[in-house]
């Protein structure tokens, strides 16, 4: 198996930069907010944070690929890193600190491009997740800082704790029916969103998160997580990867109900 460790070092001193940069401007005052195409809030912090992550990955890995929410893709070849500079940007703005920089190194093999390294850094609550493939999960401040993170155990739904970001797109989906059911037939739900279910997935703190419209930059260091923490990530179909569009996790005992529920369409 590939040693990923010092694309991992790497990820971590972009992670750095980019916490450095956008929590210099979280809560700014004068901090300028645009509205995308796609009617979705942009900052100059995000613009900032991507803008340094390229420049490093230039002199660092100047033959790989960058894929950016912000400024699409650079370069091609085997070897694609895919940034999201500030995933929940509307948290952001707001000043809620429910925000994170999603690094992924994905490579190219058998079916497509799979993330083999993730790192998701989220200053503002003070916490940080990483994994590569083959080497397990970990949250801590640093590589020499860390704790490895594992799903849960919990095999019912009737025990399991589900997170999810919003209503709107499940309903869009014709899937509104399943998921209230699921939400129905679960122990305890709650609304976190974003970034943070995935890692609570992996760290074993909730149990099963899914949502219904996502972007490669949305999902590809957030599966890597869970997946390395020892749980599934899938489209809703049941598709391994990230290219589904939508996203179910789970710690892998509770994927096929999980899934069932979902697949319930209106």
């Amino acid at each position: 198996m590939p040693d990923y460790h010092d694309d991992l070092r790497l990820a971590h001193v972009l992670a750095d930069a980019a916490d450095a940069a956008t929590m210099e401007r979280f809560k700014a005052l004068d901090l300028q907010v645009e509205t995308k195409p796609d009617m979705t809030p942009v900052t100059e912090a995000d613009k900032a944070a991507e803008e340094l992550i390229r420049g490093q990955l230039r002199r660092a890995r100047p033959r790989d690929a960058v894929l950016g929410e912000e400024y699409g893709l650079e370069g091609d070849g085997p070897r694609r890193w895919v940034i999201d500079p500030i995933d929940g940007t509307k948290n952001y703005v707001r000043g809620v600190p429910v925000w994170a920089t999603l690094i992924s190194l994905m490579e190219a093999g058998e079916g497509g491009y799979r993330p083999v390294v993730g790192v998701v850094s989220a200053p503002a609550l003070g916490r940080r997740w990483w994994a590569a493939k083959g080497a397990g999960a970990y949250t801590g401040r640093s590589l020499t800082s860390a704790t490895r993170i594992h799903v849960s155990k919990v095999p019912e739904i009737a025990d399991a704790s589900f997170a999810y970001s919003s209503l709107t797109g499940w309903e869009e989906q014709g899937r509104l029916d399943g998921f209230l059911d699921l939400t129905r037939a679960c122990w305890r739900t709650r609304g976190y969103g974003d970034f943070w279910p995935y890692m609570m997935v992996a760290e074993g703190s909730i149990d099963i998160c899914a949502e219904p419209e996502l972007s490669l930059w949305d999902m590809a260091a957030n599966a890597i997580v869970v997946e390395e923490a020892g749980g599934s990530f899938t489209s809703l179909d049941g598709v391994p990867g990230v290219d589904g569009g939508n996203a179910a996790a789970s710690n892998g005992l509770l994927h096929p109900e999980l899934l069932g529920y979902l697949d319930r369409r209106s």
